[in-house]
């Protein structure tokens, strides 16, 4: 799914923008106690058949849904007869129940949260993000509040009126690294098409198993896995896009135990989802912790070993092309820091 500003797409760092990638029980965050306000009051009547909590309840309140029900259910939110009620609990006529209707999630999508990331530069037309690994960029199932996004609101209230606060690009939860956000519709539709015209330049710094003998260019679309949803695939893409990668080893290494591993410099010319991971696990030198795709958590490695590093772009306000870059985190460091790197 995209979205459009001023008639354009909007490009995420790895896909066209929509969704998070990152999956979840749509339940997850529903409020079990606290402040939860005062019950809706319901007698299961007579003329309904005794059946399960959950069933009963569907058809008492129609509005919602019956997945929703059961997840206010297992958050607490629903007693039976003044006790914490259970999805599969029989209920019957005279049985007294105790709603506390709960916020869909993506009610609390667009709402500003005091979110910590770190802006590198901003102007009157952009701001330039290093989202820390473990943030996720825009809500979506699972993580419909706590994300860059809602942080974007918090800091900068006037992003309210522009399409997804801003953002025009994305970074994988756990992928840290540089992003560039638009302060207005004008200068969204401009990096947008910088995107598409792969005028952009962004440079990834990426830590992978095996020795990558010397660079290269990988150029295989890339598509949803038919067989496993969070996946992406280049072997059996499901309604695959063109994507190119471009690769350089920087240093290589050796970790014990772990074997081999290669300090690979990314550069994009397109922006698919997991496009580096993909690519690379592609060409057998998954990322380092990347499980998904075939990495092993060696030499301390807790998440996907990348970091966008470097982006440029032409500023929409006129002054031409600027440049910024952002150095590897802590725990990249770290890890780079257990590998014994050949002189």
């Amino acid at each position: 799914m995209s979205d459009t500003a001023a008639g354009t797409d909007l490009v995420s760092d790895d896909e066209l923008l929509g969704l998070s990638d990152e999956t979840g029980d749509e339940n997850a965050d529903e409020n079990p106690g606290g402040n939860r306000g005062e019950p809706q009051l319901v007698t299961v009547p007579s003329t309904v058949k005794a059946d399960r909590l959950d069933k009963v309840l569907a058809g008492l309140l129609p509005d919602h849904s019956r997945s929703r029900l059961q997840g206010w259910i297992e958050a607490g939110n629903v007693h039976v007869n003044g006790a914490p009620g259970k999805v599969r609990q029989t209920v019957g006529p005279g049985d007294e129940l105790q709603v506390w209707a709960q916020p869909a999630p993506d009610a609390r999508a667009f709402t500003p949260e005091p979110v910590e990331f770190v802006v590198v530069d901003e102007s009157p037309e952009w701001i330039v993000v290093n989202k820390p690994a473990g943030l996720v960029t825009h809500p979506g199932a699972g993580n419909w509040s706590g994300t860059l996004l809602n942080g974007l609101l918090y800091r900068y209230p006037e992003l309210a009126s522009v399409a997804r606060a801003g953002i025009v690009h994305r970074l994988d939860k756990d992928t840290s690294g540089l992003m560039v956000v638009a302060r207005n519709e004008r200068a969204q539709t401009h990096l947008v098409r910088q995107l598409q015209a792969r005028s952009m330049g962004r440079e990834y710094v990426a830590l992978a198993h095996g020795w990558i003998a010397g660079a290269g260019r990988v150029e295989r679309a890339i598509g949803r896995d038919a067989r496993v949803p969070i996946r992406m695939s280049v072997e059996r893409p499901v309604a695959p896009k063109p994507a190119i990668t471009n690769y350089a080893p920087a240093r290589r290494g050796q970790v014990d135990p772990g074997g081999r591993v290669t300090e690979v410099v990314c550069r994009l010319e397109t922006g698919r989802t997991h496009q580096i991971r993909v690519h690379m696990a592609s060409l057998g030198h998954p990322l380092l912790a990347d499980t998904i795709y075939g990495g092993k958590p060696i030499a301390g490695a807790q998440r996907q070993m990348l970091h966008a590093r470097a982006l440029h772009f032409d500023d929409p306000g006129g002054s031409g092309e600027v440049q910024f870059a952002a150095a590897v985190p802590e725990d990249m460091t770290l890890v780079q820091e257990n590998i014994a790197w050949n002189a």
